[in-house]
């Protein structure tokens, strides 16, 4: 072959050899938090990775843009925000060996439509100094008039809330949530106000004692300098139901219908529940990897363990309406 018939067949395979495609995520999440382990992605494969943040609003952007899509891929965390999108009829199944070997059945959907890639506990912030070990051990106790005026939370409405008092109804039924919903009301120090890391700013401060939140919020605020002291004040307290264990939820991936990038988002899918990529997502994050045999981070290890509840996330998903009515028959928030 000459230099010039070479030179010719190399021209001919740049120009017809397919490139390989970007893969868009539309992600709840802001993408600082997530990109780490998408240039990890892109370092291993040569697929760039395009994050676009959809703060609100997700459902019905996948809706309007329909087969005009440009979403390959969606990462939310919540079951119900997950629920969401999958009644929304804007995903498609995937049938992949690699995503099913890596994560529990528990912790994806029957049909392929979604897959977690985190966990992270829903705890019980306590004060160091007001709060004796073992003085809480179960979610119920939360209801116990022991805390009277001893409790923050943020409001009853929120997604993180709703979503433990869909497990409080799986476990002891509707007109026990509600008993123990008004339970917690009347054992609260203030309104609920703000986000998870304001009540433990609230304990802090000395306005109340306990608090819930999920677990990766102590490693935010160890982070951030004004905050690490909040952090100092409390201990993480993993508490379960009298007959279960501690209430978890998830951060998770699904494709969508529209998909103009499957293979490559494929690609991406299976690399996120690989040994590498658990561990920088679970370490940037501060959550718990799906994969079975992914390290924790030394923080999150520091923080002891904990047996997840038994209690299926979409049977979780489809108690959220219920836990809705009961937490505004209760006036939690009022």
């Amino acid at each position: 072959m000459t230099f010039r018939t070479l030179l010719l067949s190399t021209t001919l395979a740049a120009v017809t050899a397919p490139a390989l495609a970007d893969v868009t995520i539309y992600t709840t999440r802001q993408p600082d938090l997530i990109q780490p382990v998408m240039d990890a992605f892109t370092a291993e494969t040569g697929i760039d990775v395009s994050l676009q943040f959809v703060d609100d609003g997700l459902v019905e952007r996948l809706k309007a843009e329909g087969a005009r899509s440009p979403a390959d891929l969606v990462m939310t965390v919540d079951i119900a925000n997950l629920q969401r999108v999958v009644d929304a009829d804007v995903l498609q199944p995937v049938d992949s060996d690699v995503l099913k070997n890596a994560v529990p059945a528990d912790l994806r959907s029957a049909d392929d439509l979604w897959f977690a890639l985190t966990t992270r506990a829903r705890i019980v912030y306590a004060s160091k100094d007001r709060v004796a070990d073992g003085e809480i051990t179960t979610y119920e106790d939360l209801a116990s008039d022991t805390w009277n005026g001893r409790i923050c939370t943020r409001s009853g409405v929120h997604n993180y809330t709703l979503a433990l008092v869909s497990a409080v109804i799986d476990h002891v039924g509707e007109d026990a949530a509600k008993d123990w919903a008004a339970g917690v009301k009347a054992n609260l120090a203030r309104s609920p106000q703000g986000n998870d890391r304001a009540q433990v700013k609230a304990i802090w401060a000395g306005e109340c004692d306990i608090s819930l939140g999920n677990t990766y919020y102590m490693g935010k605020m160890l982070a951030n300098e004004e905050q690490q002291a909040w952090a100092d004040s409390v201990r993480i307290v993993f508490p379960s139901f009298a007959a279960g264990g501690t209430h978890v939820n998830v951060s998770g991936i699904a494709m969508t219908q529209s998909a103009p990038n499957r293979d490559e988002a494929l690609q991406l899918m299976e690399f996120l529940v690989t040994p590498e990529s658990q561990a920088i997502y679970a370490e940037v994050n501060y959550e718990y990897p799906v994969l079975v045999d992914a390290p924790l981070s030394e923080l999150v290890a520091g923080w002891g363990t904990f047996t997840p509840d038994g209690v299926d996330l979409t049977t979780i998903a489809g108690h959220r309406a219920t836990a809705l009515r009961i937490m505004e028959e209760v006036d939690f928030d009022g």
